[in-house]
């Protein structure tokens, strides 16, 4: 996560609680099961039985050269424990700091050349690591294509071995001119007094800065073509209060241009706002005030000379209207394949942007708005003459590539989703390529494990998403196509992006995945100091110090705390369509910045692999422990006997969410009656309490059963399931042998039968194996349960004025765009418009939802 990915701001406030994590896992929320034929149900959860009974008890298995002692059965706590050890062992800072340079040393722009390449190199990686043979022809298929269909839904049904493949989408997309960008100052006869460079020094102390220094022109994804001519007024963030306190100044905005700093909100959001108040044009800087303590003014050498701004770079970066709907402008809600009906899009400017370097910013200040500081003071001033802006874009239907790969678990219909986004606005050596590198050895350390024996308990997809940076395509476009498949197997979203940009470790997620996060931070070693673990670099702070900006500190302290926190998740990553669409339980986290970090050149050049070995994370220790982290997460939601998802820690959190909302609340009259609202959070509190029970009962049962089923050498029962299968889906003996590892693979091709259980648990009911099939009934029913907790807050309803997200418990901010707001609806409705009606209409709609929810949960 970046700077302005990680903003705390907005409605969303973390409980002033001592206790960070304060009640033990609970399970989350399922799906009802289908009515399918009762003996189906039946025998998948025999196989499922099958699974963990030999995978608890294999008697000649070898796995990482540590061969069982005939007389000893391993635990699967055990074998659990040295899988991990043996991921942890393998990724390395050699092979990220290798990776990076092979990744970041070139620029990368969604739907470029090099784009395509890199995901072509993405999928020599996934098929060298996971032993997939090299086809004839290459595996990669336009969205929506029966190939592409198919990659996708084998994976939870007759996929047996891992597969990597590439999915084409074709969103609409646009790039810059750079001989037609123009900002320029006015005479009183309209002719030009100064013109900007819009351009980048690319100084020749970075290498590669200065060799693709014009390989992506400086301009706004989703930008509006265009020519504007008007005065300028200085909007401070372009947030919406921003806005508002000119207005109620008295400045009228139409036909102006606004100049307004990065940071705060999302780009777009300034756009938006500018355009909803008539004005014509919007600049974007970078002002060195947001770069904390390390700056020019402090005494330190701008980059490359030292660690400070260059005052010439340009944050790129797309200016899409997030807040409205993510992904293809002109496919909202549905895949962007090459043949899609498109409309027109209603989540775009219609005024020009430009963003522009705190260089020429300075100078529109000193000529125009009295100088610095003067002119950035939030004092509604008008600049005296003309300025002209012509912002040159060619907007058009462009291809872009999902790499893609599947490793099928013993639970096939399982799965464990893990991705990051590939392409960048110019080389990208943080955003993206961090990650990118992070997710390399990922792979490297699955890969590794899955070479020398061992498979995942549930199914894992890896993705290396594209154009997240345009506006979270490639994982939109891939969620919208999927959508059901996604709702009906997904049981979690691991994402990073930015994993090393600074040095302070965080993370936002689902609350119901807040202790496992907790968990694993606690396991992984800190990257630069052996006493701590990773947990404890929420703390961390960067080497420098100097006096900062006073705004700039508020802010700050708003967005951090004396104690470690996982915050809820807003947008501005390629979580956003699997949580507030689709309901799938997320996480995000990396390594940002502090006010004592160097700057971080986001969207710029100067986001190079000379800077991020010279100040983001020399050694690449960072990129390392990240990775270990991630792999750990993906682990455990993969491979734990109950999923350890906790709807106790969102239950509980939700009565914060309603305490923010009655202290955002400006006009009591407006506040409807939140009682009801309450009740509800409490029965489903209460609801998950039980789970939380029931799941510890499930996982005591299961073991008991297993205990009592592995006392016999070789279980008749066991024997007769073998031979079903031998018999009724023509397994041949060798293959039969392989069970222990492979049973779930059969039994899941199985589609019909009328062999009844009595022809398996021939003690009809009774017995060890039917005692062993009614326990794994347990788990499998309180795994359905955590899976689907987080579907039970999406609203087909959706939000209002933007319906495309559609979970009521949090969403990013409507005038934020990268912050979250919990209980968006009621917040909005309440904030925003001020509108009682709509106000008790969302209070109603949110507790009738959390009481089906509840019910849902009830054991």
């Amino acid at each position: 996560m970046n700077t302005e990915k990680s903003e705390k701001g907005g409605f969303y406030q973390p409980s002033t609680s001592k206790e960070l994590l304060p009640h033990p896992p609970g399970l989350v929320q399922a799906r009802r099961y289908s009515t399918g034929p009762i003996f189906r149900k039946f025998l998948v959860l025999g196989s499922f039985s099958l699974i963990f009974f030999l995978l608890y008890n294999t008697h000649s298995i070898s796995f990482l050269g540590l061969k069982k002692d005939k007389k000893y059965s391993e635990s699967y706590d055990s074998y659990i424990k040295r899988i991990e050890e043996g991921y942890l062992a393998v990724p390395s800072a050699e092979s990220a700091l290798a990776a990076s340079r092979d990744y970041a040393t070139h620029p990368h722009l969604a739907g470029a050349v090099e784009d395509f390449q890199d995901a072509k190199d993405i999928l020599a990686l996934f098929q060298s690591e996971f032993g997939i043979s090299t086809p004839t022809t290459e595996p990669i298929y336009p969205a929506g294509s029966p190939e592409s269909r198919e990659a996708t839904l084998s994976t939870t049904s007759k996929l047996s071995k891992p597969a990597a493949w590439v999915d084409i989408y074709y969103p609409v997309m646009n790039t810059g001119n750079a001989d037609g960008m123009v900002v320029e100052l006015l005479s009183e006869s309209d002719q030009p007094i100064w013109k900007a460079d819009l351009l980048e020094d690319g100084d020749p102390r970075d290498e590669t800065a200065a060799m693709y220094k014009h390989s992506v022109p400086p301009f706004h994804g989703f930008s509006a073509a265009g020519e504007a001519i008007g005065q300028l007024v200085y909007a401070n963030y372009g947030t919406h209060d921003d806005y508002n306190k000119l207005i109620g100044a008295g400045v009228d905005l139409k036909g102006k241009i606004i100049l307004a700093r990065y940071g705060a909100n999302f780009r777009g959001l300034k756009v938006q706002g500018a355009a909803e108040h008539g004005a014509v044009g919007v600049l974007i800087y970078s002002d060195p005030r947001d770069d904390g303590s390390v700056t020019v003014e402090n005494g330190y050498e701008p980059y490359p000379a030292g660690p400070a701004r260059n005052p010439t770079s340009i944050q790129r970066g797309s200016v899409m209207y997030l807040s409205i709907y993510a992904g293809d402008p002109t496919t909202p809600g549905y895949p962007a394949y090459e043949n899609a009906t498109r409309v027109e899009p209603t989540n775009i400017p219609n005024i020009p942007s430009l963003p522009l370097s705190w260089a020429n910013a300075k100078l529109l200040f000193e000529e125009e708005l009295g100088g610095v500081p003067e002119g950035t003071k939030l004092n509604g001033r008008v600049g005296s003459r003309k300025v002209r802006m012509v912002n040159d874009v060619d907007a058009k239907v462009t291809p872009i590539w999902n790499t893609m790969v599947a490793i099928p678990g013993h639970i096939k219909d399982e799965v464990v989703l893990l991705g990051c986004h590939r392409d960048a606005w110019v080389m990208g050596a943080a955003d993206p390529t961090s990650g990118t590198v992070s997710l390399h050895e990922v792979v490297r350390g699955l890969g590794a494990l899955y070479k020398r024996g061992w498979k995942p308990l549930r199914t894992i997809v890896i993705a290396s998403w594209d154009a997240e940076e345009y506006g979270l395509i490639g994982s939109t476009e891939w969620g919208e196509d999927f959508a059901d498949w996604i709702q009906e197997h997904v049981v979690s979203y691991v994402n990073v992006d930015v994993s090393v940009s600074g040095s302070r470790w965080s993370t936002s997620a689902s609350p119901s995945l807040a202790h496992l996060i907790q968990r694993s931070a606690r396991d992984v070693p800190h990257p630069t100091d052996a006493q701590k673990t990773l947990w404890d670099a929420h703390f961390d702070i960067g080497p420098y110090e100097g006096p900062v900006d006073t705004e700039f500190a508020r802010m700050w302290d708003k967005m951090t705390s004396d104690e470690p926190r996982i915050g809820p998740l807003g947008s501005g990553s390629d979580y956003t369509v699997f949580l507030q669409r689709l309901g799938v339980a997320s996480s995000d986290q990396g390594f940002g910045n502090t006010p004592t970090d160097a700057p971080y050149h986001y969207h710029s050049i100067y986001d190079s692999q000379m800077w991020q070995e010279v100040y983001a994370d020399p050694g690449f220790y960072k990129h390392v422990a990240v990775a270990q982290n991630l792999g750990l997460l993906t682990l455990r939601l993969t491979d734990s006997l109950i999923l350890p998802l906790n709807t106790t820690q969102y239950a509980l959190e939700l009565d914060s969410y309603v305490d923010t909302v009655v202290k955002s609340t400006y006009r009591e009259e407006i506040l409807p009656d939140l009682f009801p609202l309450r009740r509800a959070i409490a029965k489903l509190q209460d609801a998950s309490f039980k789970l939380d029970e029931e799941k510890a009962a499930a996982e005591k049962a299961f073991h008991k059963a297993l205990k009592k089923i592995s006392r016999a050498r070789n279980p008749r029962a066991i024997r007769r399931i073998i031979q079903w299968i031998k018999e009724h889906l023509g397994i041949s003996a060798p293959e039969v042998q392989d069970l222990r590892f492979g049973a779930f693979k059969w039994m899941s091709s199985m589609t019909e039968s009328s062999l009844s259980e009595a022809h398996i648990c021939k003690s009809r009911g009774k017995g060890p194996l039917s005692d062993f099939i009614r326990a794994a009934k347990r788990v499998r029913a309180a795994n359905q349960k955590l899976m689907a907790f987080e579907r039970g807050f999406i609203s087909e309803d959706g939000i209002k004025d933007r319906e495309w997200y559609r979970h009521l418990g949090v969403a990013p901010g409507k005038h934020l765009g990268y912050a979250p707001t919990t209980l968006p609806g009621l917040t909005e409705a309440i904030v925003y418009d001020e509108d009682r009606e709509l106000a008790e209409h969302e209070a109603a709609r949110l507790t009738a939802l959390i009481e089906n929810l509840a019910d849902f949960l009830e054991v």
